[in-house]
């Protein structure tokens, strides 16, 4: 029997907390009728601008209290790495799943109820691939930043020194993800993030890219963190590891 446990609501918390934070930045800068598109007429400031909001709102769950329980993972992408490396066990891997999802679609809905038709200008912080480019360049791209933003994360979190510095690392990351990567896919990452905003908006344009690409970005990443040198190995599954909160992850060492 599946037991609901306190770091899949704490999961939950977080998840919506980031995704309205996040989504509510899109819809300021570049809603239509609001002043950010007269104040800073530059696409791409507004980007860099975006991306350090969002993800910076991501990085602060991560060493909020509710991060510090449930590890902060926020999307399916970094649970289904930790779990393909032997690190969650597969009832924890559903449930922060189904987690993540819920609080996606409840962070969403919130966007859209307090931006209104600003929100719907952007189709709720949707996901969409670039005009420009083909599927296939949209499809390898997020294949591409999701392992990338992966194996940085793995790195990261295998070294004593490196791990308390997670956050930082992945707020700095995904930023610059976003300046530059997201007029090519949007830069979902998180197949949660993408869903909620399609499920909200009733728009499903294009969205199986963004159920397919980054967990395979994400299992490519374990399988190349797999073939660095052995002495490298997960220590913790949380973006940010506090020793005084329980961890309920398998094969891991505090």
């Amino acid at each position: 029997m599946h037991v609901w446990k306190r770091e899949y609501t704490a999961e939950l918390i977080g998840t919506a907390i980031n995704i309205f934070v996040g989504l509510s930045a899109i819809v300021f800068d570049f809603g239509k009728g609001l002043p950010m598109e007269q104040l800073i007429p530059s696409t791409e400031t507004r980007l860099l601008i975006t991306g350090l909001i969002f993800a910076g709102s991501g990085s602060l769950v991560a060493i909020s209290p509710f991060g510090k329980l449930s590890g902060a993972h926020i999307n399916p992408s970094l649970s289904l790495a930790f779990w393909a490396h032997g690190k969650m066990h597969n009832q924890d891997l559903i449930g922060y799943v189904f987690a993540q999802f819920i609080g996606a679609i409840i962070g969403v809905f919130l966007v859209s109820k307090l931006w209104g038709n600003y929100a719907k200008s952007v189709y709720n912080g949707m996901t969409l691939p670039g005009t420009s480019y083909s599927l296939v360049t949209v499809f390898a791209a997020e294949v591409f930043i999701t392992f990338l933003l992966i194996l940085s994360i793995f790195m990261f979190v295998s070294s004593r020194y490196l791990m308390r510095w997670t956050p930082l690392m992945v707020w700095l990351l995904i930023a610059i993800m976003v300046w530059q990567e997201a007029p090519i896919s949007g830069t979902s990452l998180n197949p949660a993030r993408s869903a909620a905003p399609a499920l909200i908006t009733g728009l499903w344009r294009d969205q199986w890219l963004y159920f397919i690409a980054p967990p395979l970005g994400a299992l490519l990443a374990v399988g190349v963190f797999r073939l660095l040198p052995r002495q490298l190995d997960v220590l913790t599954c949380k973006l940010y590891h506090s020793y005084h909160c329980r961890s309920i992850f398998r094969n891991v060492k505090h």
